[in-house]
């Protein structure tokens, strides 16, 4: 099929009609039906059937949607990337950041940049990693900030600080002796905790380790965010373990403590190998491990 049979074939199946087609690639809709019988002569069968005025597909049409969908979606991606490549350098920083640190230590870089550079103009997004791997590489973002190992073979991804895995806990939980000691995993055995479902490497390894701790921990509260699990913690809910940003930045007052665990939660700053970073790019990252450093050096 020629890719403008494809188009048409889409569009046709997105509005239900030749006119909302030919609408929708802005051509005559005398245009469209053309280009329809000259793609159903071209296959060889029926696309479309009219059904109480509305266009149907066939059968043999319906096999071919998925296929059709998956073209039109890298279609789209293409066009984005080539709008961006064409986009001149004097475009905004775009930073795309996992939602914890944009909650905790991007508005403060962000700030800090706008000293130096007062004209600067900055674009911030949240993604979760794997969708920011796209915005990245479709250049619809410069840098990406995540606590998350991608090694994604298009993307270099350079480490800016490291630091504790922390557990949180309502406030009075423990003693002041108590605080200034790391907490050893087995500690948190038969101990009333929020769970977090984060889907990513941090998330997991984190649930493993719980899972090896006997008897389990008491969880009844499941959360997607360690900003809500703060939230929960603060008021009574139990413990959790939540990354170092989000317990030295968190505004509710909880009680937090290292967990004595051999792992590293890991600040990673990710950009295209292929575009070099210029100078405003590089003082952003530079705030960014200043900042995050200082967060988490903060007693």
């Amino acid at each position: 099929m020629r890719l403008r049979y494809i188009e048409l074939f889409h569009a046709v199946l997105s509005t239900g009609s030749l006119t909302g087609a030919a609408n929708l690639l802005n051509i005559s809709q005398p245009a469209a039906s053309k280009a329809l019988q000259q793609a159903e002569s071209h296959l060889g069968f029926p696309l479309f059937s009219r059904v109480r005025g509305r266009l149907q597909p066939t059968q043999q049409a319906l096999l071919m949607r998925h296929q059709i969908d998956r073209l039109m979606r890298d279609l789209y991606d293409l066009r984005r990337l080539a709008v961006n490549i064409t986009r001149p350098e004097s475009h905004p920083l775009r930073v795309t950041s996992t939602p914890a640190l944009a909650q905790t230590l991007v508005p403060d870089a962000i700030a800090q940049l706008g000293k130096v550079y007062p004209a600067a103009t900055v674009e911030l997004f949240t993604q979760h990693s794997a969708v920011m791997c796209e915005s990245l590489m479709l250049r619809e973002a410069d840098i990406g900030l995540t606590l998350q190992d991608i090694s994604h073979h298009g993307l270099w991804q350079e480490p800016l600080c490291r630091g504790n895995i922390k557990v949180i806990a309502p406030p009075g939980w423990w003693s002041e002796r108590d605080l200034e000691r790391p907490l050893p995993i087995k500690a948190l055995a038969g101990q009333p905790m929020i769970g977090i479902t984060v889907q990513d490497a941090l998330g997991a390894m984190l649930q493993s380790h719980l899972s090896k701790v006997e008897p389990a921990p008491r969880t009844n509260v499941w959360v997607q965010t360690y900003q809500l699990a703060c939230s929960l913690v603060a008021r009574g809910g139990g413990l959790a373990l939540v990354d170092p940003f989000t317990a030295q930045c968190s505004r509710e007052p909880v009680q937090k403590r290292s967990l004595k665990l051999q792992l590293d939660v890991v600040l990673y700053a990710v950009y295209r190998p292929d575009s070099p970073l210029n100078c405003v790019q590089m003082r952003f990252l530079d705030h960014v491990r200043e900042l995050a450093q200082e967060i988490l050096s903060a007693p």
